[in-house]
């Protein structure tokens, strides 16, 4: 059977379903389910699921136990390849199987090599037609964490900045300027909702003592961990950030030994403090990737300051750069932006632009 407008556009709804658990799912990527059953006059949706909050259990399991006996005959629309192997619960492969579905259609293949082509061969045993890759770049995007994670080793990075109209990004010795509306506020704080840390540099924690928590109404406990690139231990005691680690997660990078008392004072505040290399410039940011992936996190998102944003982009580890431009200038006096719409870094595509009010916010992918 080939693959019909329809089946777009229920793989379609999946994807959208799946950003509802982003960035809340653990080690496992946020995979939605969407269980369709012909009854002789259209189509129904009889079940649905989403991998639950914390990584279990999956999308899949999900919308077999929501659909029940209505399973067997129907389509499955799955945004991920159904996993192949036994962990604390049989494969979901098996599962489609034994639920008795005719049909999966499936949006992107898993890259982890205990599933990657498995999943789909456990169905078409099981006599289930599979059709993969449709709707492929859209799932690509949504698990983007997870597909970098997996097939690069290290989390996959977002630059978020704000710029004037005049390519600035503040005013020096001022503390936080705003330089968009309330609309691109809200929306920032969405990204960090689906984002499982948020870095800034020290200098943006000394001189704006953000909180980086989400805010948005009802989703305050969605916020990420948040870290702070502190080489020499710099972070005050009485900051947001130190005076919040207790109710969300707070990491500090640092090359200072844990004999230290300034280490001691953060680690009893509640901060987890993670030992880092240094690259003689600052921290040794490939390798603090490297360790933000071994302990499961997929998506970063880079928020604070000129330097640490110029960092990651010398060091070719940003993946995506959202940029939000303000409709004022800030004057001679701001600080210069890393980039601009007209000062973009090679290797980095417009691929989108959004409308926030007064605002635009301009997104760029690295191509591979």
């Amino acid at each position: 059977m080939a693959v019909s407008a329809f089946d777009r556009r229920m793989m379609a709804a999946a994807i959208r379903y799946s950003w509802r658990n982003l960035g809340r799912t653990g080690t496992n990527p946020s995979v939605a389910t969407v269980l369709v059953r012909d009854n002789g006059d259209v189509p129904v949706i009889i079940g649905r699921g989403i991998t639950a909050i914390g990584g279990r259990p999956h999308a899949e399991t999900e919308a077999i136990a929501e659909a029940g006996d209505l399973a067997r005959g129907a389509t499955a629309y799955v945004t991920l390849e159904p996993c192949a192997h036994h962990g604390s619960t049989p494969p979901c492969a098996e599962a489609l199987v034994r639920a008795g579905v005719r049909r999966v259609v499936s949006a992107t293949t898993d890259p982890d090599g205990r599933v990657s082509g498995r999943g789909y061969r456990i169905l078409e045993d099981g006599g289930i037609e599979v059709e993969a890759d449709v709707l492929a770049p859209e799932a690509q995007y949504a698990m983007s964490g997870y597909l970098t994670q997996r097939e690069i080793g290290r989390p996959h990075v977002t630059l978020k900045l704000a710029v004037s109209a005049d390519g600035r990004i503040g005013r020096r010795g001022a503390g936080q300027v705003a330089i968009t509306g309330p609309e691109s506020n809200a929306a920032s704080h969405l990204l960090r909702a689906t984002s499982d840390v948020i870095i800034v540099g020290i200098g943006t924690a000394l001189e704006d003592d953000p909180a980086l928590t989400c805010r948005l109404p009802g989703m305050e406990d969605c916020s990420p961990a948040r870290l702070v690139l502190d080489r020499e231990l710099r972070l005050p005691l009485d900051c947001k950030l130190v005076r919040t680690a207790r109710q969300s997660p707070v990491i500090v990078a640092t090359t200072v030994l844990p004999n230290d008392e300034r280490y001691r004072h953060l680690s009893e505040a509640g901060c987890i403090l993670m030992a880092c290399e240094d690259s003689g410039d600052g921290i040794a940011l490939p390798e603090l990737l490297d360790d933000l992936a071994a302990q499961g996190h997929a998506t970063v998102m880079v928020e604070g300051g000129a330097a640490v944003a110029r960092s990651f982009l010398d060091a070719h580890l940003v993946d995506r750069i959202r940029l939000y431009v303000g409709p004022e200038p800030i004057g001679e006096d701001g600080v210069d932006a890393p980039l601009t719409p007209e000062r973009m870094p090679d290797g980095f595509a417009l691929k989108r632009t959004d409308v926030f009010g007064a605002d635009r916010r301009l997104e760029y992918e690295r191509s591979r």
